[in-house]
């Protein structure tokens, strides 16, 4: 194929899910880091799902068109998926390091690739983001001292991730700012009222409010906005794969930012997934 042939139409989808899993990595480490001492996973969640809907709604101001109930079903699914996602993967990542949160969350969507599949080569681009994944995930007797409960959530974060893509697909006819805004709008109905059950007044603190509004751009508002971006234009099982850059672009900001060495076998995961990624979005370019 043509160099000149992988044009901007070609690389949208792919930028676009790079894009906001860079966004989600700078966010979710700096929630971590400032927001889980002072109002704990629960709030932290409320913080960054009620400040990303007050952004998004904002922004696209979605009651300036009318939206059907069928259409609002699937947007009330889309949303508290959303909310739940984000609920579990951080209570998850009060007892499980960062790494092995995200590998555990992306079977979700590796789930949606494989049961969505229907080629040879769909596949083949499965069995790579596979094998990538398993050099992330630290095997051996460190498993068997993770948290059970942190197991658990993260669990919960991979299902409603799955639930998310499928009905991420549903509402994919409406223009992405008017799904995107309303389901976080959902989100923040399911996530507030937890955040508020265990923070309390906490919430409020100038602190809180101003790291929470940088939180909620960088890890909710700008990498929903693009990953709907993506899902317009890619099939679940592509857009499966494709997402699996997360972990591998985790790693690398680790690198720069945190200045965690990455060893052979780390660096070969991320060549896997990379190569997964860019594989599903040119082959299912190609094919349409």
């Amino acid at each position: 194929m043509p160099f000149a042939r992988l044009s901007a139409p070609a690389l949208i989808p792919l930028l676009a899910v790079f894009g906001s899993v860079t966004f989600l990595g700078l966010g979710t480490s700096w929630a971590k880091h400032a927001l889980f001492p002072l109002v704990g996973a629960q709030g932290t969640t409320a913080v960054r799902v009620g400040f990303s809907a007050l952004l998004v709604l904002a922004l696209w101001r979605p009651w300036r068109r009318r939206t059907t109930r069928a259409e609002l079903r699937a947007i009330v699914c889309y949303g508290a998926a959303l909310g739940l996602m984000n609920l579990g993967f951080y209570m998850s990542l009060r007892t499980l390091p960062f790494g092995v949160a995200v590998a555990i969350e992306f079977s979700g969507p590796l789930a949606v690739a494989i049961l969505a599949s229907r080629r040879a080569l769909d596949f083949v681009w499965v069995l790579l983001a596979v094998a990538g994944l398993a050099l992330l995930l630290p095997l051996g007797h460190s498993v068997s001292a993770l948290d059970p409960a942190g197991v658990l959530y993260a669990l919960l974060a991979a299902v409603c991730w799955a639930a998310y893509i499928v009905f991420g697909q549903r509402v994919g006819h409406l223009p992405t700012g008017h799904s995107v805004s309303l389901g976080l709008a959902v989100a923040a109905l399911v996530v507030v009222p937890v955040g508020v059950a265990h923070a309390g007044a906490a919430l409020l603190s100038p602190a809180v409010l101003v790291v929470g509004l940088g939180v909620a751009a960088l890890s909710s508002a700008i990498p929903i906005s693009l990953e709907m971006v993506a899902l317009k234009r890619l099939p679940p099982q592509a857009f499966g794969i494709m997402i699996s850059m997360e972990p591998a672009v985790a790693a690398v900001l680790a690198l720069g930012l945190l200045d965690e060495r990455l060893s052979a076998a780390q660096w070969l995961a991320i060549g896997l997934i990379v190569a997964a990624s860019m594989g599903s979005a040119f082959t299912v370019r190609r094919r349409d």
